[in-house]
């Protein structure tokens, strides 16, 4: 096996990650942001390797490194659309940026009752169940007080929210679905990449008989079959697997960025969640001078925070922001 937190391997296969990159410019992400994602594959693929296989790393880490990209593809919707799509996009975006100009947070319960409320967007949705366009009706979010809400509504056939091994807070919530008989959907089973163990991460999740359906990012065959194997081990967990999961929740915490980009715009133009991505490969993978390097070529840094705090309330998991910027500007020294 490679060590792959050795930086002088993964710095050594830069260009398997540009080549990769090359493929996707000039369609809707930067270059920067392609090559970090990529770096991400890159990671993965050192970890994974096995030279007793006789193969090549190159042949098994180009797949990987695509596929961690074309992932953000398919979470960022950058791909080719309907332009009826595309207006409807553009639509809802334009709405949503002027409702945070207005009010500087994202939408909340208030909102959710203007939704139900008589002539909001429920009514069109009973009217798309009805002409046999939808199946069912659901809602998802990211604080417990949207979750409360939604399960007093009796229309609610579904909701979905983030439940992995360092997010358990809906843990009561979620029981209640199941009296309820309301499904629900696991997001985040990986909390937005920070658990790197998957098989440990569905084996979790799948313990709880509570869940209905876990919605994990795959990119290659491999993580199918490993997910799948993962899922339909029903054994109880073990000691050593508990054993492993509480280190998990020992080592993050709770105040690490899943990267859902909610907090920008920042008012001085720092990249927030890209601050916290090279902060994880300095503090996770070890790779320091790379990190470094690559957070020295940003533009806004860390210690450009002004704690306007205009980032806190749209983070929909409450993170401290302002203190992990001072974190990191202390940590790469600026």
């Amino acid at each position: 096996m490679l060590l792959y937190k050795d930086e002088e391997f993964i710095k050594n296969n830069f260009g398997l990650v540009h080549s990769c990159c090359k493929r996707f410019v000039g369609r809707g992400i930067e270059y920067d942001d392609l090559f970090q994602t990529g770096c991400m594959g890159l990671i993965k693929a050192a970890k994974d390797f096995d030279e007793s296989r006789g193969f090549m790393f190159s042949t098994y880490a180009v797949p990987v490194i695509l596929g961690e990209i074309k992932r953000v593809f398919r979470d960022t919707g950058a791909i080719k659309v309907s332009r009826s799509l595309k207006e409807l996009s553009l639509k809802v975006t334009a709405q949503k940026e002027k409702f945070e100009k207005q009010n500087g947070y994202n939408p909340t319960v208030e909102q959710l009752e203007q939704v139900i409320a008589p002539g909001g967007a429920l009514e069109a949705l009973y009217e798309a169940k009805a002409a046999g366009k939808i199946g069912h009706i659901g809602l998802t979010g990211h604080s417990l007080e949207i979750f409360d809400m939604a399960l007093e509504q009796d229309w609610v056939e579904v909701f979905m929210f983030p439940y992995n091994i360092v997010e358990t807070q809906a843990e009561e919530q979620i029981r209640r679905c199941r009296e309820k008989n309301i499904g629900f959907v696991v997001m985040k089973p990986l909390a937005g990449g920070a658990i790197e163990d998957a098989t440990l991460a569905m084996r979790f999740i799948c313990a709880n008989p509570d869940v209905t359906v876990v919605i994990p990012g795959m990119y290659d065959v491999k993580e199918i079959d490993q997910n799948m194997a993962a899922v339909e081990d029903t054994s109880p967990l073990t000691e050593e697997e508990l054993a492993k999961m509480q280190e998990i929740r020992q080592r993050l915490g709770n105040n690490f960025c899943r990267r859902c980009n909610y907090c920008a715009p920042c008012t001085v133009g720092i990249n927030i969640p890209g601050v916290f991505l090279m902060q994880g490969y300095l503090d996770r993978y070890g790779l320091g001078e790379w990190a470094t390097g690559r957070y020295m070529a940003m533009g806004a840094k860390a210690g450009d925070c002004v704690e306007c705090g205009a980032c806190e309330p749209r983070c929909p998991y409450n993170l401290p922001i302002r203190e992990m910027l001072k974190d990191a500007a202390q940590k790469f020294g600026c």
